[in-house]
């Protein structure tokens, strides 16, 4: 099943057999964060498995934005399922970074770092979409 919409910001929602996958698209800031929250919940409170976020084509406009990103990594977690943001562009990484989150929130393919060279050191993966 796939769900997509246009409010203040596009989204898409993919499901497949080991999670969602949610692909976001615009500004996230204190005028869309409502609705990011709305879907992120509606995501995590129906659905099993991995909620794989996909940024690549949003921008993290202020606190609030990565605000509601914590908000949903813990709502997933308490309701027993994984968040992770998968792909983002370069400002929303440096982002998760400096603001020392990018342990908890980011999912990279074991054995990759940050910069994204390879090192020794093995990461347990999220079950992939």
């Amino acid at each position: 099943m796939t769900v997509s919409g246009v409010g203040v910001l596009p989204f898409e929602v993919r499901e497949h057999a080991s999670g969602q996958e949610v692909e976001i698209s615009g500004r996230i800031d204190v005028r869309s964060v409502p609705d990011v929250r709305l879907l992120l919940h509606e995501v995590i409170d129906t659905g099993t498995g991995d909620v794989l976020l996909h940024l690549a084509d949003a921008e993290i406009g202020d606190a609030t934005g990565l605000g509601v990103l914590v908000e949903a990594f813990n709502r997933a977690r308490r309701a027993g399922r994984r968040l992770a943001v998968v792909d983002m562009t370069d400002r929303t990484e440096r982002l998760l970074r400096a603001s020392r989150l990018e342990r908890a929130l980011v999912h990279r393919p074991a054995g990759q770092s940050a910069s994204g060279v390879p090192t020794a050191a093995t990461v347990a993966p999220l079950t992939t979409c």
